[in-house]
């Protein structure tokens, strides 16, 4: 039985992601401009990274800042251009004005992906209701991670919501993986593992001097040792 716990590291080029491949990423997550918390790459950039790693790839689908949609239409013909470059995985997420899932958004994106298992992402540490929210879009096609920091301040805020969440895991709702992110520490590593939580996302922390520089390939080893460590130890308890 495979225990791995899995480590996603967001990725802006093909430099990155040979470098959070060879630290031992398991995933990783495609974007670009992280001023604006991460938005879609370019068809391009995709293929360029595809072609040089060989580990999943999860690409974001979201045209500007914050977490309404904006131009739906050009947001479906970006998921459909992707699709056609070969991209099979996805990040999402919308919220309307009020705070609830835009599933009329969502709905089309994912029709759009036609199958493709995809992430809903931190929009729901900013939405109205998180529990209404997993219950709104419980059966939509692929979905199966929620990425999630259990606050929208981040993991030190999060912790009993994550705990919280993960202990209802296989209700309706809550099947789909919390995989956690969002100001995470090698130190929230050991009480995270303990209630359950068996997936981690880094991108600030997978770099040597943040955001300005690239991803750092003893740092994601750094994470991944850490993680085998204290997965062994939970294990032998």
């Amino acid at each position: 039985m495979n225990n791995r716990v899995l480590l996603e590291v967001i990725a802006l080029d093909a430099e990155d992601a040979i470098a959070a491949q060879a630290g031992g990423a398991d995933r990783l997550e495609l974007v670009t401009d992280m001023a604006a918390d991460g938005l879609t790459p370019s068809r391009e950039t995709y293929a360029r990274v595809r072609a040089a790693v060989d580990v999943p790839l999860r690409v974001m689908l979201r045209l500007a800042d914050g977490f309404t949609a904006g131009d739906v239409d050009a947001l479906v013909r970006v998921a459909g251009e992707l699709r056609s470059e070969g991209a099979d995985e996805f990040v999402l997420g919308f919220l309307d004005a009020d705070g609830h899932p835009d599933l009329v958004t969502l709905e089309r994106v994912v029709a759009e992906l036609d199958g493709c298992r995809w992430t809903f992402h931190r929009a729901i540490d900013h939405c109205a209701d998180r529990d209404a929210l997993r219950r709104r879009l419980a059966g939509l096609p692929g979905l199966d991670t929620y990425l999630t920091a259990g606050s929208a301040a981040g993991v030190d805020t999060g912790l009993p919501v994550l705990a919280a969440e993960s202990a209802r895991q296989g209700e309706t709702g809550y099947d789909s993986r919390l995989l956690v992110g969002g100001g995470l520490r090698l130190d929230h590593v050991p009480a995270l593992l303990a209630v359950g939580v068996d997936a981690f996302h880094i991108g600030g922390a997978a770099r040597a001097a943040g955001w300005a520089s690239p991803v750092a390939r003893g740092a994601v080893g750094a994470w991944r040792r850490t993680l085998d460590g204290e997965t062994a130890m939970v294990a032998a308890v």
